[in-house]
């Protein structure tokens, strides 16, 4: 056969399938909706009619290929900006493609698959290592763990597609300035992922922990969703040039995007220019419209800009005093995952003893003091009269403060606290703190799910209770694990007095992956946020000094065992702006949107 009849048949058969699917698909929907069509007793009964058109509506709604491909590279740019990969840059420009995408279709439904989509590929892609643990440690095949991950971010994907959603319902109904609102509703969806979850784990802020420090400066201001949100802004703006001002035949449409770029970004210089002319020639009535669509852009855009400019490159620092008010011996562990035995766990017990004591042999004055990072060796301080004696004979033998982690009995359960526990060095307890927020599914079943598949998942009591310990003239804010990546929590500590905060984190379950860094980005963040220096001890890395400004220093090397010796100097006791008035950011961006989508309900009804 010839290449010319090859083709020609080819072109023949495409025609006729094509044909054939466009029947079917315009039978299907004028069967559903002409209540003439179809069998009586099909008709009479409608599940089916209702049933078809719910599939048909499905498959309407599917985006196209084009605008998928834009959600993934958005996806992709994001997962690279965060460690591991660490190119932090490429995440002001991540959400310019998704954003196109979004505003591209016609159908919320659409918008929500491409939310969804990139969601999902967002979350797995920076979250893949949580597999890690059950491949390793649970005897779950490789491909089921990675399955069951998979399908995890696919629930977290739902915020994605909501904010996918709201985009497309604004764009479509207010237009262009609407675009500004994009911010708004990223951080309204991620601080709504925060309180229906318990978890915010990699924020899009997150990415810039180890970027330029005029970035990571806003947090002081904001947290973490002042930096979400000043990313978005600047993507968003980007998407709304190439949008508007190269697409749109309006020449006041075109200017909308570039009044909000140089409100945002240069300075009111040239708005007059850029508006009013357009605005003058206009009649009465389309002038009217055209005043409120400018208030609607520059009223958010400058609002955006003043959070940019006043955060960017200045933060409160708490500064601390000169007089050192203690000398802290931190110890990384290495201690092993696989289950061990006594012999063993007695063996790693007194090698991290043995360390510690080399650290403190360092120190010839003042006060010292010994952290001990959460690790699987499962201390029990009350129960374990045997531990008990070993640890307050180490104090009062060192004159040392030490803080370590332990299971503590809950006196209003049978359950226990994942708890830290402070020794003075008369060798009695000083202090314990309870964690207050366990690991959803892994340390305790997320409320209302509390006491679901007992011995499958832990059984942890949550913490009531934010207790600061003393060490010391100075006092600690303690943050267990997962606790790092709750500001609301190291806030609260600072509030209540904390001059340092310190992390006993164990990592070791899931592997050396980007976990690790991951990981020390949220202390990096609470750092910031407060002001205080965080004091990081880890299991097996990244074990680490952290400064007022975030950065980081004197770090140990992951999976080895070493020690590190760092002081703690009191504060002046300066509160930042997000230690006074905490995520309002967020409760800004939630009230914006709701307004939003109010308005536009409330105009659709009148």
């Amino acid at each position: 056969m010839t290449s010319d009849l090859r083709a020609e048949v080819t072109a023949s058969v495409t025609e006729k399938v094509t044909i054939c699917v466009t029947g079917v698909h315009d039978a299907a929907f004028s069967f559903i909706l002409n209540p003439q069509i179809g069998h009586p007793e099909r008709r009479a009964n409608g599940e089916t009619d209702k049933i078809l058109l719910v599939v048909l509506s499905i498959f309407k709604g599917v985006p196209s290929l084009r605008n998928c491909a834009l959600a993934i590279a958005s996806a992709l740019m994001l997962v690279l900006a965060f460690p591991d990969s660490n190119w932090w840059w490429l995440a002001w420009f991540a959400f310019v493609p998704v954003v196109l995408a979004v505003t591209d279709e016609r159908r919320s439904i659409a918008a929500f698959h491409l939310g969804q989509l990139f969601g999902t590929a967002y979350f797995f892609g920076t979250t893949w290592w949580l597999a890690y643990a059950p491949t390793h440690y649970g005897g779950f095949p490789a491909a089921l763990s990675y399955l069951l991950i998979f399908f995890a971010c696919m629930i977290v994907g739902f915020f994605p597609a909501i904010f996918a959603v709201i985009l497309n319902i604004v764009w479509r109904r207010y237009g262009a300035w609407s675009l500004i609102a994009t911010p708004f509703i990223w951080v309204c969806t991620e601080y709504l992922r925060f309180l229906l979850t318990g978890n915010n784990w990699n924020a899009i802020g997150y990415s810039q922990a180890f970027g330029p420090q005029n970035i990571l400066n806003a947090a002081s201001v904001g947290g973490v969703y002042l930096v979400s949100f000043n990313i978005v802004a600047f993507s968003t703006l980007i998407a709304a040039v190439m949008k508007l001002a190269v697409t749109s035949s309006d020449p006041f449409e075109r200017r909308v995007p570039m009044l909000a770029f140089s409100t945002y970004f240069v300075a009111p210089v040239g708005v007059i220019y850029l508006l009013v002319d357009p605005v003058l020639r206009a009649s009465f009535r389309e002038r009217r419209k055209r005043y409120l669509s400018i208030a609607l852009v520059a009223v958010p855009a400058t609002v955006a800009g003043l959070m940019f400019f006043f955060t960017a490159g200045t933060t409160t620092e708490a500064k601390p005093s000169n007089d050192l008010a203690a000398t802290a011996v931190v110890v990384q562990a290495d201690v092993p995952m696989t289950p061990l035995s006594a012999v063993k766990l007695d063996q790693l017990r007194s090698r991290q003893i043995q360390l510690a004591s080399e650290g403190l042999s360092k120190i010839q004055s003042g006060t010292r003091f010994v952290i001990l990072p959460e690790s699987p060796m499962n201390y029990m301080y009350t129960d374990d009269r045997e531990f008990q004696t070993f640890i307050n004979d180490f104090a009062r033998r060192n004159n040392a403060w030490v803080l370590f982690n332990s299971a503590e009995p809950d006196d209003e359960s049978t359950r226990y606290f994942n708890s830290a526990v402070m020794i003075d060095p008369s060798g009695k307890k000083v202090g314990q703190y309870n964690k207050v927020h366990l690991v959803p599914f892994g340390e305790a079943m997320p409320f209302p799910l509390d006491g679901v598949l007992p011995g499958l998942v832990g059984t942890f009591a949550y913490g009531r209770t934010y207790d600061v310990l003393p060490v010391g003239d100075v006092k600690a804010g303690i943050l267990i694990c997962f606790e790092s990546n709750f500001g609301t929590l190291s806030r609260r500590f600072v509030g209540d007095g904390a001059d340092v905060l310190i992390e006993l984190t164990n990592d070791g379950y899931l592997g050396p992956t980007p976990v690790l860094k991951q990981h020390l980005a949220n202390a990096v963040f609470r750092a910031v946020e407060t002001s205080r220096p965080v004091l990081r001890a880890t299991n097996v890395g990244v074990t680490g000094y952290i400064d007022e400004r975030g950065q980081v220093s004197d770090t140990l090397p992951v999976y080895q065992e070493g020690t590190r010796i760092w002081p703690i100097r009191k504060t002046n006791g300066t509160m930042t702006f997000y230690v006074r008035f905490g995520d309002w950011v967020a409760w800004l961006s939630i009230s914006v949107v709701l307004a939003l989508l109010l308005y536009a309900t409330f105009r659709r009804r009148v």
